[in-house]
């Protein structure tokens, strides 16, 4: 009996926790790419919510949740608009406009779900899983790594093509130059507004994509303040990774775990708290920022308005 709990406590584990980490992957990899080109993108996770809303509702209405993943990018890079608008070419501060959207975000979608849906609540039909031959086959580890939507492995590649892209491309190391020296990037022949406005619309995309995944293959709901700030941990694992893409992986692995611990637990019958498990993530990122905070690498023109004039 207790080697029956122990498999179920480890798969369900598992496979809640990489669930839980891959909207953070979306969103720590979309804040990467902001920050490399020097913006602080802090509006994050009102664009997660505008792209779990706008997903869900495209997904409810067509039933294809890779419609749902791609409005919900869409809802995301429009929200990201308003902070290439007002940081990249107006230079208001990027630490209040980023809270401004969140918040405003934030309460468009929870009016909106409050007067479309909030006498019927209606739900999503699980999503579909991509089990990959022999992996899947593992005992207890294979069913929660291997047997995922394809949405989970898609992220792993796009964290690798990132990597590739800021390595090996023009425009990945133009955005690094944005973030870092914007005036000799202009020097050199580059624009630093059309670069930084390409990073920031990648970043609202992402974090729209992984606000719809918390909505359509997490939760299969929307509710106001579904993504429970995801786009702030998100943040968070973007400044620690110090510009090595696949620590946001790891990080949000970890994250997803503890994340994922209390259904893990109920599943086996331990009567714990659940507000106290729900801490866990919370306090392991404080951990995590005193431990390695210090040390984290920011582009020296991280938050600074670019000022052609300015030397």
């Amino acid at each position: 009996m207790t080697d029956i709990l122990s498999t179920v406590f480890l798969a369900s584990l598992l496979s809640g926790g990489v669930i839980s980490a891959v909207p953070l992957i979306y969103a720590g990899l979309g804040e990467a790419i902001s920050e490399r080109s020097g913006v602080l993108n802090l509006g994050l996770e009102g664009m997660m919510v505008a792209g779990a809303y706008a997903g869900f509702v495209a997904t409810l209405n067509s039933g294809s949740i890779w419609f749902g993943l791609f409005v919900g990018g869409i809802a995301g890079l429009v929200v990201s608009l308003f902070m290439v608008g007002l940081c990249v070419y107006l230079n208001a501060d990027q630490i209040v406009v980023g809270i401004a959207l969140t918040l405003g975000a934030t309460g468009v979608t929870a009016l909106l779900h409050s007067a479309q849906y909030s006498k019927s609540y209606p739900r999503l039909p699980k999503a579909g899983v991509l089990s990959i031959p022999l992996l899947s086959k593992i005992p207890v580890v294979g069913v929660g790594l291997f047997s995922q939507h394809a949405s989970t492995y898609l992220v792993l590649v796009l964290v690798a093509g990132a990597m590739w892209f800021f390595r090996s491309t023009r425009i990945g190391l133009n955005i690094k130059a944005a973030g870092d020296q914007p005036h000799a990037l202009e020097a050199a022949g580059g624009n630093p507004r059309r670069t930084r406005t390409v990073a920031v619309m990648t970043a609202g995309f992402l974090a729209g994509v992984g606000g719809a995944h918390i909505a359509l293959i997490g939760a299969g709901l929307f509710v106001p303040g579904v993504t429970n700030g995801a786009g702030d941990i998100g943040i968070v694992l973007a400044m620690l990774a110090r510009g090595k893409l696949w620590w946001i992986v790891a990080g949000a692995g970890l994250i997803g775990v503890s994340l994922s611990l209390t259904t893990a637990l109920q599943l086996i019958g331990l009567n714990i708290p659940i507000d106290a498990v729900q801490m866990l993530p919370f306090l392991l990122i404080i951990v995590v920022l005193f431990i390695f905070g210090r040390d984290s690498y920011l582009p020296a023109a991280l938050c600074l308005p670019y000022d052609r004039e300015a030397r």
